[in-house]
């Protein structure tokens, strides 16, 4: 596909609870949203009109019936993974680049065929994994690329975003979470699995054990797994969504993390304050742009503009499907290394051959 000219005008599909930071990171890089699509035509325009956005529509396909007269080049699915299936082949359909919101497709199977009719079109498919874009992970990452920690140990993070208690357990924001038969890995973590092949490389193998708290919900809402990568590097993800953490908006950073090397530790807190205790040493904060009080530290809007990027002047994608489908299989393999209780190599682990 050949690199847009401009600011491409964009058509957002879903008015959710997260459509609204999508809206917002588009308007702030400076693109035109000209449409909104939601089967609640009320909510779909309240929205609408709280962003400028003119054009509102019920169904991908009445959005598609406008398009001859409607300047649009890209299509942002904001749509739960259930929702997926119906939309997102229409949209590749178009012959426009797509970003498709996490989790991307309701299995392992659905997302690679999303990926191959991508492919198959010649249509740029992109999933809108944006922790990784968060501009504390993007510190850790300058920082270790600058030798900063010297060799490398391992990361941890601690999620406790304390969201998840009781009968009404996020009823409020996306009530869908209660029904998924696997919540705590495939909504949350995968996250976090693509934020430490970020800074530490591809997963060799994965340990894990999982739990419900909540007997409201379906899936599991706490868990831990133990990650190793090359170079005897290693991660632990210590997640649980009932209980919180110390920080004045418990969603900002969803937890805590330590990122270990052999001159010292960096420490994620609550409050996106980055600490460095050089060994041997006293802790003491780590100066950096945080993103201030931007929702997830700008990590939507710092998304959106990778794409925009991408899209005007061809440079790297960080996380297109075929791409993404890394961290689906160590999902998956984290999931198998639970049902079976042991640990799983990833090299020649097969998603398709353990269901």
């Amino acid at each position: 596909m050949a690199a847009l000219a401009a600011m491409p005008a964009v058509a957002v599909i879903g008015a959710g609870y997260f459509a609204r930071f999508h809206l917002q990171g588009w308007l702030a890089a400076g693109a035109r949203v000209v449409a909104l699509v939601d089967i609640d035509q009320a909510r779909a325009r309240a929205l609408a009109d709280a962003h400028g956005v003119e054009q509102v529509h019920d169904s991908i396909e009445a959005l598609v019936a406008s398009l001859p007269h409607t300047p649009v080049q890209l299509l942002d699915l904001v749509l739960p993974p259930a929702a997926q299936a119906a939309v997102l082949p229409l949209a590749l359909r178009q012959g426009l680049p797509v970003i498709c919101q996490k989790p991307f497709g309701d299995s392992w199977d659905e997302a690679v065929r999303f990926t191959r009719l991508a492919g198959d079109a010649g249509v740029p498919l992109v999933v809108h994994e944006n922790f990784r874009f968060a501009p504390w992970f993007r510190e850790c990452r300058r920082l270790i690329d600058s030798g900063h920690f010297g060799r490398l140990h391992g990361v941890s993070f601690r999620l406790r975003p304390g969201d998840g208690q009781g009968p009404g357990a996020y009823l409020d924001r996306q009530p869908y979470f209660q029904r998924m038969p696997r919540l705590l890995i495939r909504e949350t973590a995968v996250h976090f699995v693509d934020c430490f092949r970020f800074l530490l490389g591809e997963v060799v193998a994965v340990s894990a054990h999982l739990r419900r708290l909540n007997p409201a919900i379906a899936g599991e809402d706490a868990g831990i797994v133990h990650f190793e990568f090359a170079d005897d590097t290693v991660g632990l993800f210590d997640g649980n969504r009932l209980n919180g953490h110390a920080g004045s908006d418990l969603r900002r950073t969803m937890g805590e993390m330590w990122l270990e090397g052999e001159r010292g530790v960096l420490r994620l807190d609550g409050d996106a304050r980055l600490w460095w205790q050089p060994h041997g040493g006293r802790e003491a904060e780590h100066p950096y742009d945080n993103g201030g009080t931007a929702a997830f530290g700008g990590a939507v809007g710092a998304l959106q503009r990778h794409v925009l990027s991408h899209l005007m002047h061809a440079t790297p994608l960080e996380n297109g499907a075929a791409a993404y489908l890394a961290n689906l299989r160590v999902q998956e393999a984290i999931y198998h290394a639970h049902a079976s209780g042991r640990r799983v190599a990833l090299d020649g682990f097969d998603p398709t051959d353990v269901h």
